[in-house]
């Protein structure tokens, strides 16, 4: 707890990178920009400037909720035909064919030059330093190094930037980064235009074509970010932002919304009913996530029919509290023609949620040439099912799971939040905000209960949820297994108007840090 600003981050350094820049006059968005920026170094395998960026932004002088969209897009040469022509029915899910624009730096660069204190080059010194001079590789970081060690070894450019003599550092030693070094001085200097034109796109498209990909210098110079309209549902008297399709944001405003036909604190917390209504709730909407969230630029998506009472009823109406659904769950409408998250508040009662990620573990594995930059590969997230809302095309961005999210009460940010995770984001989201509102948590114990998640019909449990519970669950038709590894990581603050504190909360399922002054 604090009063006059918080960070919350995966990462200590970030955090203190955050606080410092606050301490030098910089603004909740700036510290949040900087934050990114160090985390792209230093946790390279959730996030980068070769990934995408969502930001909301609440800003205190006017009042109002911002939100900007920096996912990138397909390059233009990009459609069903071309990928199946190079052997693939499917997307795959890494490999350059699943590289899309990398969004992050405009959006960076854009929400500094709106909103920021700071000039932009400053924000990106402590990122440079890190790269530069290294860090300390942490357990759990090198523990999903470690895990991808055989991914990182099948490019000489991921191996010369990642493995150390052909393995991923271990815990405890220092890593350096300098080709990323090189190219983070490069963007400070020129700003935007340093990564999306010159020798860093140039790099970029270079090594695309040799591994027959489609990115090409139009593609990357023509690139921008969008800032949109957030869309909400209220839940309890708390109004939930989101930023819209194409981002997955509205697939939390579903869960809630059907959450909200019943008495949720009703239910003993991790006992077999509350479960099974959490896990129905979101595999209901996430049917209607991967029906209909795709780029708005091409389809004219049923938003306010998604997000309506009526349909939240009508979904409530299709659970039974005796019986899991049967799976793969339909879409109820009728027919139409690893990820980082930080949570930064200012003096000034600026907010930002704000989450930056190159999508799956290392992204699409690859490094582009000696820029040091880990590309995405937020295109495996594109179909190639004719008519999809969600099919590839050359320009389009693609279904994004990063979403950041802001909690309002009475006209006033009372919760910058968000659950890392990929698909699981959602459902994180939705969980931690009801463990916050229904059963009144302290958002630090809101981050820490046990987690579950139901997707593609397997019912995940983390260590916590009773023998008892679990039976049930199978009783009423769950296919249940343990999970393996922990379920998303959360950042989170609070900001308490009455009293004047800020209650920051970071997940123990990652090396995060909440702090403040």
């Amino acid at each position: 707890m604090s009063t006059d600003a918080m960070a919350a981050t995966s990462q200590p350094i970030a955090t203190e990178t955050a606080l410092r820049v606050m301490h030098d006059g910089g603004n909740a968005l700036d510290a949040a920009i900087a934050a990114s920026a160090v985390l792209s170094v230093v946790e390279t395998y959730s996030t980068g400037i070769g990934g995408d960026c969502f930001i909301l932004y609440h800003e205190a002088a006017s009042g109002q909720l911002h939100a900007l969209n920096g996912s990138g897009r397909a390059p233009a040469a990009a459609s069903a035909e071309a990928i199946m022509a190079r052997g693939f029915e499917t997307m795959p899910e890494k490999g350059i064919l699943t590289v899309t624009v990398p969004g992050a730096i405009d959006a960076w660069h854009e929400a500094n030059q709106k909103f920021g204190n700071l000039d932009f080059s400053t924000l990106l010194q402590p990122a440079i330093h890190y790269a530069e001079k290294g860090y300390a590789v942490t357990p759990i970081i090198a523990a999903n190094w470690k895990g991808s060690e055989a991914l990182l070894a099948q490019t000489a450019e991921a191996n010369v930037a990642y493995l150390v003599d052909g393995k991923a550092p271990p815990a405890g030693t220092i890593h350096r980064q300098p080709d990323l070094a090189h190219s983070l001085r490069s963007i400070a200097k020129q700003g935007r235009d340093g990564f999306y034109q010159g020798a860093i796109a140039e790099e970029m498209v270079c090594f695309s074509d040799t591994l027959d990909g489609l990115l090409t210098l139009d593609d990357l110079a023509n690139h921008k970010s969008e800032w949109v309209q957030p869309i909400t549902s209220n839940y309890r008297g708390f109004d939930v932002f989101e930023i819209p399709p194409n981002g997955q944001g509205i697939t939390t405003l579903m869960t809630l919304n059907i959450l909200a036909q019943t008495d949720v604190a009703g239910l003993a917390h991790l006992g077999a009913d509350h479960i099974h209504l959490l896990s129905e709730a979101f595999t209901l909407a996430m049917a209607e996530r991967d029906r209909f969230v795709a780029d708005p630029d091409f389809n004219e998506l049923p938003v306010e029919l998604l997000l309506s009472n009526d349909f939240a009823r009508s979904q409530y109406a299709r659970i039974d509290m005796n019986k899991a659904l049967s799976q793969p769950v339909e879409s109820a409408l009728p027919n139409h023609r690893d990820t980082v998250y930080l949570s930064v508040v200012d003096k000034d009662r600026n907010v930002c949620s704000f989450i930056n990620s190159v999508f799956h573990s290392w992204g699409s594995g690859l490094v582009a040439g000696t820029t040091g930059i880990n590309l995405n590969n937020r295109g495996a997230g594109f179909s190639l099912e004719a008519g999809h809302f969600n099919q590839l095309a050359g320009g389009k961005r693609p279904l994004n799971t990063i979403i950041p999210a802001m909690v309002y009460r009475q006209g006033k940010p009372v919760l910058s939040f968000g659950v890392m995770g990929g698909q699981y984001q959602a459902m994180g989201q939705s969980y931690v905000l009801s463990n916050w509102i229904d059963y009144g948590m302290d958002i630090q114990e809101a981050l820490d209960a046990a987690r579950f998640f139901l997707y593609a019909g397997v019912l995940e449990v983390e260590t916590g949820v009773s023998a008892a519970a679990r039976a049930e669950l199978s009783a009423r038709g769950h296919e249940l297994v343990g999970a393996e590894t922990s379920w998303g990581g959360g950042q989170a603050i609070v900001i308490d108007w009455e009293n004047g504190v800020l209650q920051g909360g970071s997940d123990p399922r990652k090396d995060g840090h909440a702090a403040g002054f």
